[in-house]
């Protein structure tokens, strides 16, 4: 008889400004603070309207070029998290894993690593060859697979990694890949590589207490 598998429950909360994402993810790490016994493994996914982020690796980003970027049509954030400046859009497929990785492997390096391998299997659902790169996350050749639509992209250095680019699930196939179409291979990959079961929850982020 096989272990039993950890459930990770998966909430789609749809086209959103980033400042709403963001707020849904400090609402459900804020349970797993203050509730550390009880199982909360979450995955949201979301598409998010046009917004550049910066990480706390960025150093003091130019007025101007905020302002350049912001006049474009995006919002622009300074953020916590890890890593440099990146773009979100409409017809990108965002995904934030919210899990205890005691659940799992108290690893980050391990993590990290699972994520990319996701990230190459659901690229390989779609018959496109994928792989890690010392300068971190997946590539296909020179480029750098991490959204459906990258035109955005040319406003800046994504990630801060000079002479590379990136590239899409739509660019690679010739073809345009929707976000629905992309959802169901990246869950698959990710149950796969986390060894855990799927749960899904309807949720309508309006009506959520955190906005009320």
């Amino acid at each position: 008889m096989g272990l039993q598998k950890t459930v990770v429950k998966v909430l789609n909360l749809g086209l959103l400004p980033y400042a709403k994402a963001l707020k849904v993810q400090q609402h459900y790490v804020r349970q797993h603070v203050e509730s550390p016994s009880v199982l909360r493994n979450t995955v949201l996914l979301c598409e998010h309207q046009p917004v550049y982020t910066i990480g706390i690796r960025q150093t003091a980003y130019p007025a101007e070029e905020e302002e350049r970027l912001k006049a474009l049509g995006a919002e622009f954030f300074r953020t916590n998290r890890g890593g440099l400046i990146t773009f979100h859009g409409p017809g990108q497929l965002v995904c934030y894993p919210i899990l205890h990785l005691g659940y799992f492997r108290k690893s980050v390096r391990w993590y990290v690593s699972e994520l990319e391998r996701t990230v190459i299997g659901m690229c390989a659902r779609f018959g496109i060859k994928a792989t890690t790169s010392p300068d971190t996350g997946v590539w296909v050749g020179e480029n750098k697979i991490c959204a459906i639509e990258v035109q955005w992209f040319n406003n800046i250095v994504p990630c801060g990694i000079v002479g590379k680019g990136v590239t899409s699930l739509s660019r690679e196939l010739g073809r345009d890949v929707t976000v629905l179409e992309a959802t169901p291979a990246l869950l698959q990959a990710f149950s796969e590589n986390f060894h855990c079961e799927l749960s899904f929850e309807e949720v309508d982020v309006c009506k959520m207490s955190i906005f009320n």
